[in-house]
């Protein structure tokens, strides 16, 4: 935003303050965050605390997406619970107040890490982090959704079987190539479809080390950021998701830590991880573990197919979506070697 867009931002929210939380006192300054996040984030500075602004993105969207008041619904349910979010503080839906809709929620400050490797940590340090990753997913898998009020956020049971019957579809939708290893990781999946254990949780559907943020100089989560595609769920759909990042390449805008000596990082390997998950959670080792992380690459080669797609119709960032789609046959050859 410009200076003059953001002068009428400030006026229109300091109006809105007064009614709906004047104990922050007069908005003084806003600021984006850099990040690329699909619902756009700012610092609201106000003369009595620092607040982040999170709002949907301005234009024609659909109808599901961008759910903002989805997140503060999640966001605030979860306080009390030892899963660490940002306090959740008011929702605008209003769209005449500054454009679209948006919710102010505490600002967290502290550690943010974007290289799995952790190289701004001693070796000594990072399993710490790492547990510390995990645990937290366990806990907030832990939750008893129901008695959050949160029995509506999503469709309970055969979790797999709807979301593999989604992204099949939207990757055929947005297909340019064809590409073999990505058919035949979708036949597997389907024929490798495990019963529906009845299990289902919170999850918050992209988590990953760049959406947590840590006290500063410790391996201590202080919040949990971006949880647009929380749903109801399957507990290993964020597990395997997350741990792709141990298998993942360590090329263009995905950094994962595929060739690196675990051992010399100080980084635990999959097994001590799911391990510590299990005994946080106070479950068994998962059965299935190949389907549940094939389909973590299948399903993340759909989305980045997707972005590619949008790139060659001019609805996305050519260069980057260039990048992106030359990340789907990899990340299919990937799944596709957890099928043997």
């Amino acid at each position: 935003m410009n200076a003059h867009a953001d002068q009428i931002m400030l006026h229109a929210l300091g109006k809105w303050l007064k009614t709906h939380a004047p104990h922050l006192g007069e908005p003084v300054a806003i600021r984006k965050f850099a990040a690329g996040q699909s619902n756009p984030s700012f610092l609201l500075e106000c003369s009595h605390q620092s607040v982040v602004l999170r709002k949907k993105p301005d234009g024609e969207l659909l109808a599901s997406a961008h759910a903002v008041d989805r997140e503060f619904r999640l966001i605030r349910a979860l306080q009390p619970t030892a899963v660490p979010v940002p306090e959740a503080i008011a929702l605008c839906d209003d769209n005449s107040v500054i454009g679209s809709m948006f919710y102010l929620m505490s600002y967290e400050p502290g550690d943010i890490f974007w290289d799995p490797a952790l190289p701004e940590v001693t070796g000594e340090h990072r399993a710490d982090y790492y547990y510390s990753l995990v645990g937290t997913l366990a806990q907030l898998h832990s939750v008893d959704y129901q008695a959050l009020g949160l029995s509506d956020f999503g469709k309970p049971g055969n979790y797999y079987a709807r979301q593999l019957s989604r992204w099949s579809a939207q990757y055929q939708a947005s297909a340019t190539d064809v590409i073999h290893d990505m058919d035949v990781l979708i036949q597997w999946l389907t024929a490798n479809m495990p019963e529906d254990d009845g299990e289902s949780c919170i999850i918050h559907g992209d988590y990953r080390l760049d959406n947590v943020i840590f006290h500063a100089g410790q391996s201590r989560i202080r919040a949990v950021l971006d949880w647009e595609l929380a749903t109801l769920g399957h507990p290993m759909a964020d597990l395997a998701y997350y741990l792709m990042a141990l298998r993942l390449p360590r090329i263009g805008e995905i950094k994962g830590l595929q060739g690196e000596d675990l051992s010399a990082l100080g980084i635990p390997d999959e097994s001590s991880l799911i391990a510590h998950y299990c005994q946080v959670r106070g479950v068994r080792h998962p059965e299935h573990w190949a389907f549940y992380l094939a389909f973590s690459f299948f399903r993340l080669a759909a989305i980045l197919q997707g972005v590619y797609k949008r790139g060659l119709d001019g609805n996305a960032s050519s260069e980057r979506a260039v990048r992106m789609g030359k990340l789907v046959q990899p990340l299919a050859n990937m799944g596709r070697s957890l099928t043997t």
